[in-house]
């Protein structure tokens, strides 16, 4: 067998005990078989098995029958007298391998199981990763300002409550609905029916808090707000400065973006403060 032969034979030997081969391997290596392969590919199978059971942890005894049956195949096969190392046949026009490429296959096949050793105890030496059960985190839910009125109304004394009538504008006459504020928490709703969709483009809502301790010349601005649709509408207060016990509430007209201080050309509605919760 030549030199190229022989180390072919041995690659292939080599990736037969560690990976396996393909069909088309498996046919390469009968086609270059001196008669010797299957000797070989025993003795590298076996030096892969016992490197891999480095490190297994705990022996467990082989049963007394199958030890029996074992060594009656050995003595079979020892008594083939395979030479070793092994020797091909060659060619009479072909040189004989020498002996240092003769071991240059089993010096890969060495290497491929130290390979393989290697990535055994890496593999058992990786930390065991728990399972672990996914955590489950509900998305808050965001209230609505309908929700969060009912939770003002139920948590907290003190309530100032009023009902809207209509303001100055003509058109604005069936309006109807309340306000409630809480000095305490400085948070408060608006409730109406009847007020209409505005033309934000062109105009938008804006609340005034008239209190105690401001001038009725220039109410706290409760913050201005847009109605998109007919109907019952909630809208949360967004008072400007603190207001203390807040004798009227005023709803009027501006131009889009609100103005600091209001005309009151156009008030849509009034709700003027008549009880207070105890």
């Amino acid at each position: 067998m030549s030199e190229e032969k022989n180390e072919l034979l041995f690659d292939l030997l080599t990736k037969k005990a560690i990976y396996g081969l393909d069909e088309a391997e498996e046919m390469q290596l009968g086609q270059i078989d001196p008669g010797t392969a299957d000797a070989e590919f025993r003795s590298l199978e076996m030096t892969a098995a016992a490197i891999s059971m480095i490190d297994f942890g705990e022996v467990v005894p082989m049963p007394d029958h199958l030890f029996a049956k074992i060594s009656a195949n050995a003595e079979k096969l020892v008594g083939q007298e395979s030479p070793w190392p092994p020797v091909y046949k060659t060619d009479e026009n072909e040189r004989p391998a020498s002996g240092w490429f003769g071991w240059l296959g089993w010096t890969a096949a060495l290497a491929a199981c130290i390979a393989l050793a290697v990535n055994i105890y890496i593999t058992n030496s990786k930390p065991q990763q728990l399972a672990v059960n996914p955590v489950t985190v509900e998305t808050p839910k965001v209230k609505t300002p309908g929700e969060l009125r009912e939770e003002l109304l139920k948590s907290t004394a003190g309530l100032i409550k009023a009902n809207w009538a209509a303001g100055n504008v003509k058109e604005l006459k069936d309006l109807s609905g309340d306000v409630v504020w809480s000095d305490e928490k400085q948070q408060g709703y608006m409730r109406f029916k009847g007020l209409p969709a505005n033309d934000k483009a062109k105009e938008t809502y804006q609340l005034w808090i008239f209190d105690k301790t401001q001038d009725k010349a220039t109410p706290i601005d409760g913050g201005t707000f847009d109605v998109a649709e007919n109907g019952e509408v909630i809208i949360p207060i967004d008072a400007k400065l603190k207001a203390v016990e807040p004798g009227m509430f005023a709803i009027t007209v501006e131009k889009p973006g609100g103005v600091v201080v209001s005309k009151r050309e156009k008030i849509a509605a009034l709700a003027t403060v008549e009880t207070k919760t105890s």
